[in-house]
């Protein structure tokens, strides 16, 4: 190697640790641009192999070389490394030297580079790299033993993760060749560091031992998993999960020798003991069969350490969560269940799995395991006490997602909750005893043991709710208990206050009648209102609030007299809040309390102060972006349910819509969904457009051009304006959208190549100003011409093809000249039809006049009736060769919308007559399908979408006049005898119908 490199590159580390940003930044700018550089790797393998360099240079060199492996190491990645090179760098990363290295930290980062390159080359390119390893692990040397374990604890973790068929297959051989060797060096490792604490041996002894023990634990345990089809066909395998819970059973009463001397290895100890229970939990959850075996002593290790004092006396929370998470994953597992018909038992291991369960989870097992779960871990602990009378905002949060993962009382919780479903019939009566036991005394407010207990217990009837149903009569309880100890001002109380509040919460869906509702959102809304309640008692109520509401069978009804309370109420909570997550679950609160209610809330008045404390609160979550999001889905349902935006809070909506759109803002991640259907409400609810909401509309382009991820709101968006300035948008940013998707329709998937033709279809429905009377034809010009060219395949699904030709015959009514010149531009360059216009239009209706049957909503088919009427009277040949079929369709469709009057006379069953609406206002425009994100009642966007509607030809336009106005004026223009011969070409039998309404 040249030194002058070595060096250069050597000085150039050493100055990106400086503390100086001023000579920091030039190199750390020179390390990226050498990155791509042939042998720059090779000098970083020599910097971080010289142990004699000082240490933040060789962490920052291993760090360089990791980051290169991730974007270069791959053959195909650009100015990827040669093979000449990752040939020496896969020598020289297993030296000695780097096998020795003294340094934990940068050892750590040398086994995770090693195991990425070992992802990418290894068996094929680095054969030799897993018997190297292994011929290390047998070196006299400890400290050499202990970084080649920690190197193929990280190489095997990274193999396993592959999922290939061929990598599997791969990782079932590595597993077959070393499981033995590693589980002889675990069980040697392990029996020494447990001596070495049973005999109070030095500290860095035990370490020594007890950290090779864990790294091969985490070897074995990703092997046993991963790399056996079935690891009860193992031997090993077998071995090794039989000593298990033994292990777990010495090394706890080890941690309590060690945690008696208050030595380092405690938490080490701890670790080992975790993994010894993740190993089961693996093995449980990838192959529950090859766990049959370990039922009964899981089940028992855990009921013993779980659910007796003296086992109780030796665990820590870590290892009880572990052990709780084994009790529910044995109780929820599948395989472990018997089908309702005994025959349908395909696995006698499952046969088996359910026999240990049943003796072991015996009846008395099974009301011990209930009682000690509400009567021990369901209590609130002193530490629980402290945090919410420190911090009550942050102890009212709510754990969520996987947290029974981690955290004890959800852990617990879930636990109790699969107890209480599988053992319902047993568990039942115990917990209605339970509760009995407490409404027989009354709790004086100071008795704390006892609030302790009674909520501990309420907590339980509330997870248990469904399987409660027939035992616990809701309406009495809270009528004559609950109600009563809402009431009830005493400090201590605030504890059952809380609980109280979720109850009605969770029972409000399972048994609640609907003559009770009004009493439940009095008695929840009763704490929020009042200054002195708890922070944490307010919260629950709220968060129930949201429950009630978000049930199926909340009536608007019944809570519209308190809804302007509640908002008032809910306004107050989020001001008095001050953490960021507090304030946004209220403001969840606040969108169901909208939603539901819509326009009821603007009646109350209640929204008023709420919208006008937003602003403070966006510019307050300047830099916590869920919250902004929460705050943006408030604001949609308050515009929504006010059915309108105040003048003076337009200006900020609007800025807030822009900065949540723009892509440009790194914030855009989290707040564009809900920006979009702000954006939305406030074009729905607009009487007209002002400049600052046009120029908002230019943001629409980046974020079509970005993905299709938001292509529906964004069309409803376009829809929109389209519906409220058209000459406006068109002029400007609708037309540069319109051309983006017609660039995308190549790409899209059915439903979006339909939203996309429906927008299409409006822009050419709009009235547009007589000075641009065609405005809306021009910005759509390209896709009629791609969707002309798609009808010459005629292959396209029957929604599509529906909504194609509905395209089509509104271009044609608007102007059958315009039809014929976009038919001659979609014929240039079609080499299959000669770019011949009169093959692509005979061909055009042929598709047409065969397909035109599979339009199936009654609207579209007339419009497309119309078209096809519209054409005959245009003087073109090749349609008058298709007379007989645009005849049979027009007597189909005829024979679908005309109905007999009480005088017996037909009339037209889709004309609206004079000020009425249209049948169907929707079907004319695009299908049933959301209209603008969701308008309702008499909102300015709904009188725009109900007008253009009315002009629907489908409501507008009588058919069967038309035809006949056609058909009377082709034979003027073709003569008698002409006219004669194209009826004679027609079947009699559409002649015959026909003539049911027209005369001919």
């Amino acid at each position: 190697m040249d030194p002058n490199i070595y060096a250069l590159v050597l000085d150039t580390l050493n100055r990106a640790t400086s503390q100086d940003t001023e000579v920091l930044k030039p190199a750390e700018k020179k390390l990226q641009e050498w990155e791509t550089e042939p042998g720059f790797y090779s000098v970083l393998l020599n910097v971080l192999s010289n142990h004699s360099i000082n240490v933040n240079v060789r962490w920052l060199a291993v760090m360089c070389f990791k980051n290169g492996v991730e974007r270069y190491w791959r053959r195909n990645a650009p100015n990827a490394i040669t093979d000449d090179e990752k040939q020496k760098l896969r020598q020289g990363l297993l030296t000695t030297t780097v096998l020795s290295e003294p340094v934990a930290q940068i050892a750590t980062q040398q086994a995770v580079l090693i195991a990425k390159i070992a992802r990418f080359d290894c068996p094929t390119n680095w054969p030799n790299l897993v018997p190297e390893l292994i011929g290390a692990l047998k070196a006299p040397q400890p400290l050499v033993q202990h970084r080649s374990l920690l190197i193929f604890h990280h190489v095997v973790k990274a193999l396993a993760s592959k999922r290939l068929i061929g990598d599997r297959r791969t990782f079932l051989e590595l597993t077959n060749s070393v499981y033995a060797f590693i589980l002889q060096l675990w069980h040697e490792n392990t029996e020494l560091f447990l001596r070495h604490i049973q005999e109070g041996a030095a500290t860095e002894q035990i370490t020594e031992h007890l950290e090779k023990a864990l790294l091969c634990l985490r070897i074995l345990r990703k092997l046993t998993v991963f790399g056996f089809k079935n690891a009860h066909d193992s031997q090993d395998a077998i071995a090794f999960l039989n000593v298990v819970f033994d292990r777990a059973k010495t090394s706890l009463e080890c941690r309590k020798l060690l945690k008696g001397r208050g030595i380092y290895p405690l938490e080490l100890c701890e670790k080992f003991i975790i993994h010894l229970t993740k190993v089961a939990l693996g093995v449980l959850s990838f192959q529950p069969f090859s766990y049959v075996p370990l039922i009964r002593p899981s089940l028992e290790f855990a009921l013993f350490y779980c659910f007796t004092e003296q086992g109780m006396s030796l665990i820590y929370e870590r290892f009880t969560i572990q052990c709780l998470n084994i009790v529910k994953a044995i109780l929820q597992c599948v395989e472990y269940k018997l089908p309702k018909e005994m025959e349908q038992v395909k696995e006698p291991l499952t046969l088996q799995a359910h026999q240990v369960k049943s003796e072991v989870l015996d009846q008395n097992t099974v009301c011990h395991m209930c009682r000690h779960l509400v009567t021990h871990y369901f209590l609130l602990s002193a530490d629980d006490l402290a945090l919410w009378d420190a911090e009550p905002e942050s102890f009212a949060t709510d754990e969520a997602g996987e947290s029974w993962k981690y955290s004890l009382r959800p852990c617990t919780e879930a636990v109790f909750m699969e107890l209480f479903h599988l053992y319902r019939d047993i568990l039942a009566p115990e917990l209605v005893r339970l509760l009995a036991s407490l409404q027989q005394t009354q709790i004086a407010p100071d008795d704390l043991p006892a609030i302790l207990k009674k909520d501990a217990v309420y907590n339980a009837v509330g997870l248990a709710a469904f399987d409660l149903y027939d035992d616990v009569d809701f309406d009495e309880w809270f009528t004559n208990v609950l109600s009563q100890e809402l009431k009830i001002k005493d400090n201590n109380y605030r504890i059952i206050r809380r609980r109280v509040c979720q109850l009605i919460g969770q029972w409000s869906g399972v048994r609640a009648s609907k003559s009770l509702r009004p009493a439940m959102y009095g008695a929840l809304i009763e704490p929020l209102t009042r200054a002195d309640e708890d922070a944490a008692v307010k919260l629950a109520a709220a968060e129930a609030l949201r429950s009630t509401i978000d049930d199926f069978n909340f009536d608007v009804d019944q809570f519209a007299p308190f809804a302007p309370h509640a908002l008032a109420a809910l306004y107050d909570l989020l001001v008095e809040s001050e953490e960021c997550d507090t304030k946004m679950h209220v403001l969840h609160v606040v969108s169901y309390v909208t939603e539901r209610c819509g326009a009821r809330v603007a009646r109350g008045g209640g929204a008023g102060p709420l919208f006008a404390y937003l602003p403070q609160l966006w510019h307050h979550a300047a830099h916590h972006h869920m919250l902004r999001a929460a705050a943006l889905a408030a604001v949609v349902h308050l515009v929504k349910a006010l059915g309108e935006c105040a003048p003076n809070m337009r200006p900020w909506i609007l800025n807030v819509v822009n900065e949540s759109t723009r892509l440009s803002e790194p914030a855009h991640v989290y707040l564009l969904e809900d920006a979009l259907e702000l954006w939305l409400a406030i074009l729905e609810t607009s009487q007209s457009a002002d400049p600052a909401t046009l120029q908002l509309a230019d943001n629409l382009y980046p974020i079509l051009e970005q993905s299709t991820e938001h292509l529906r709101i964004v069309v409803y968006i376009m829809q929109a304006y389209t519906l409220l300035c058209p000459e406006e948008y068109f002029l400007g940013a609708g037309a540069k959208c319109m051309a983006l998707l017609d660039d995308m329709l190549s790409d899209m998937r059915t439903e979006g190549i339909i939203t996309v033709l429906k927008m299409a279809e409006i822009c050419i429905s709009v009235t547009f100003p007589e000075r641009n009377a065609f405005l809306g034809v021009k910005v759509i010009w390209p896709i009629l011409i791609r969707v002309i060219r798609c009808l010459l395949e005629g292959d396209d699904l029957p929604m599509v093809l529906s909504v194609q030709l509905c395209l089509l015959s509104r271009v044609i009514l608007l102007s059958s000249d315009l039809f014929y010149k976009a038919i001659e531009e979609a014929a240039h360059g079609l080499v299959e039809y000669d770019s011949d216009p009169v093959k692509v239009l005979n061909r055009v209706l042929h598709v047409w006049t065969e397909k035109m049957n599979l339009v199936t909503q009654v609207e579209r088919w007339k419009v497309v009736g119309l078209g096809l009427a519209a054409l005959l009277t245009t003087q073109n040949a090749t349609v008058l060769q298709r007379f007989p079929a645009i005849l049979l369709n027009l007597t189909e469709v005829l024979n679908d919308i005309m109905k007999t009057e009480e005088n017996g006379t037909y009339v037209d069953g889709l004309v609206a007559p004079p000020g009425s609406r249209p049948a169907s206002p929707l079907e004319g425009l695009g299908g049933a399908a959301r209209w603008g994100g969701g308008a309702t009642g008499d909102s300015p966007h709904e009188r725009r979408r109900r007008r253009l509607s009315a002009l629907n030809p489908a409501h507008v336009v009588d058919l069967r006049l038309v035809t006949h106005h056609q058909l009377e004026t082709l034979k003027n223009q073709v003569g008698a005898e002409t006219f004669e011969r194209l009826l004679q070409s027609t079947e009699r039998d559409t002649l015959q119908q026909i003539r049911e309404y027209i005369p001919l």
